[in-house]
């Protein structure tokens, strides 16, 4: 079989091609950008928010700089994540009259292992003075015609920063003409009280999102239309075999059909959707027997539960009070979701825990925690 390039795309940002194109999702992001209100995009990780915000960033045509509030220590760190940003799309040389004018003075230094140029404020620098600096310069450079937009990823971080830093950021941003604000979360709990609790400085301060899986269809259609380039008779089998293992999670869906499509090319079509996973369950097994040694039987207990997408009710050898606590916690670091009800991220360590508990390899005896 001729070498083809793979069509299927993961663990980055998903663009071009490679985009499963989210029909209503998409339209209303362009829209919002097109007006001066800011958008609230909530959504577990993984499901492609990023992508999303990109391509209609793209699509607009207009200038845009990313930051992961998740990387910022303190309020500084953020002012320098911010700077560092607008910087590399604007020749700083433009803006030294203005940094000038810091009330903090930010050091510039060369970064020989990204070939440019890092920022930093002094460690005694108030962080609140040197975000609030930052913020009027980088509204005050940007073009009215032309709105720049900035987008802040994993925003339910700003709560582990300095106490007070969310009311400077609204009391800035709420005067600010030529900025559009997106503000990416995957904490639904905590995004929710960011932007809907009356009491919090962001109450209401953008239009409320929430980015749910991929629609069957749309990525039924998309598989099958990939897949047939390499198995034209098979290819509608595949992809219903592919979604009803990983139920439209996007980030992995896009992976199984990844590996199934290498796995297909390099066995001259021999390949089966079930050997995909094998192969994904085989690389990922020793991480997710780490995990499940470190888990107590409460929540080993509600993970098999789940795993058979079975509900949560079904577990009566412990009290409801603490079935739901244990299960609040798993949500919190990421091992479950809640959609509709509860269920495991991720749909291969839902499929190795069945196939542990089929092989006797782990034991789910309710007994203690």
């Amino acid at each position: 079989m001729p070498s083809l390039e793979n069509p299927f795309q993961y663990g980055t940002v998903v663009d071009g091609n490679f985009f499963t194109d989210r029909k209503e999702e998409l339209p209303q992001v362009q829209q919002m950008l097109s007006g001066r209100n800011h958008l609230v995009l909530i959504s577990p990780r993984r499901y492609g928010k990023t992508s999303l915000v990109r391509k209609a960033i793209v699509e607009s045509g207009r200038p845009a700089i990313f930051v992961n509030v998740q990387m910022a220590m303190s309020a500084s760190g953020l002012a320098e994540l911010l700077l560092k940003s607008f910087l590399a799309i604007h020749p700083w040389e433009r803006f030294k009259d203005a940094l000038k004018k810091f009330r903090v003075k930010p050091v510039f230094s060369y970064n020989p292992d990204t070939n440019g140029m890092d920022v930093s404020f002094d460690a005694s620098t108030k962080g609140s003075t040197a975000l609030e600096d930052v913020l009027t310069l980088i509204d005050e450079k940007s073009d009215a015609h032309d709105r720049l937009i900035v987008v802040l990823d994993e925003f339910q971080e700003i709560a582990n920063l300095e106490p007070g830093t969310d009311k400077l950021l609204r009391a800035v941003m709420q005067l600010q003409k030529n900025i559009n604000y997106l503000f990416l979360g995957s904490e639904e709990s905590m995004m929710t009280a960011i932007f809907e609790d009356i009491k919090s400085p962001f109450f209401h301060f953008g239009a409320l999102m929430h980015l749910g899986r991929i629609p069957y269809q749309d990525f039924y259609d998309f598989l099958t239309e990939r897949l047939a380039v390499i198995r034209k008779e098979q290819a509608k089998e595949d992809a219903r075999q592919i979604l009803e293992l990983t139920k439209c999670h996007p980030f992995y869906t896009q992976q199984l059909a990844a590996v199934f499509w290498d796995l297909s090319v390099r066995s001259e079509n021999q390949a089966s959707v079930l050997s995909a996973a094998d192969a994904i369950l085989r690389s990922l097994s020793a991480s997710y027997m780490v995990l499940w040694s470190r888990l107590n039987r409460t929540n080993r207990r509600i993970l098999e539960v789940l795993s058979r997408d079975a509900k949560l009710q079904e577990i009566k050898e412990f009290p409801s009070s603490t079935v739901y606590t244990a299960a609040s916690r798993l949500k919190k670091e990421g091992i479950i979701i809640r959609d509709d009800d509860f269920a495991l991220e991720d749909p291969f360590f839902a499929l190795w825990i069945r196939r542990s508990k089929q092989q006797a390899a782990i034991g789910f005896s309710p007994v203690g925690t």
